[in-house]
């Protein structure tokens, strides 16, 4: 976190209380951690997740290898009401391209994932695709991902957005209507380092939608 972020601080908690934003029930950005293992806050679920720093920035790590799927978990277990956002760095090499995901319910909940190497991201639960939508992703670009499961119905209702830039999109670029309620699970994040190279996640956060 650089100084203006710093000093940005205090007006943001002022937004949360003038928009009615609620306060972040997790919020890491890892600059008060120190480069190593993972703190205890985090579940690793596999792979070789690490805090590392570069240009003055920490942020976690997923090594560029094994070519494998690995995550994380982190946050308290929910399940309806809330939001997960990521910002993730990753990029290719040659035509060998990552992929990354954020997702919510633990392990067998929702994830929204960015595919480059499909020009999409994909709202996904298993193995099965429950939506996508065109996605231009600039390798080597921080892409952020806000994922959000609210009550509908008798079931939920599944919004995501993902994008690269400062501008966030306003509206959620793809909802899934899902009949069954899902059960509590933590939120986190996935990485499949494809192209050989490390993917890094910041500014990890889980939120109660308002």
């Amino acid at each position: 976190m650089n100084t203006l972020s710093l000093l940005l601080t205090p007006l943001l908690a002022l937004a949360y209380t003038v928009y009615g934003d609620s306060k972040p029930l997790f919020s890491e950005d890892f600059t008060h951690r120190p480069p190593g293992d993972l703190p205890e806050p985090f579940m690793i679920l596999d792979g070789q997740f690490s805090v590392k720093e570069a240009e003055g920035n920490r942020f976690m790590e997923l090594p560029g290898s094994p070519l494998e799927s690995f995550g994380v978990l982190f946050g308290p277990n929910e399940t309806t009401g809330v939001q997960v956002t990521a910002r993730i760095f990753a990029t290719k090499s040659g035509r060998k391209f990552p992929t990354f995901a954020a997702g919510l319910n633990g392990v067998g909940g929702y994830k929204l994932r960015v595919s480059p190497a499909k020009g999409a991201i994909e709202l996904v639960r298993g193995d099965d695709i429950k939506g996508s939508s065109p996605f231009k992703w600039n390798s080597g670009d921080w892409t952020q991902l806000k994922l959000s499961i609210t009550p509908h119905g008798n079931g939920v209702r599944i919004t995501a957005k993902a994008w690269q830039g400062s501008t966030e999109p306003e509206a959620w670029i793809l909802t899934f209507d899902e009949a069954d309620k899902l059960p509590a699970g933590k939120a986190g994040v996935w990485g499949m380092p494809f192209s050989g190279m490390p993917i890094q996640f910041d500014d990890l956060s889980v939120s109660k939608v308002p």
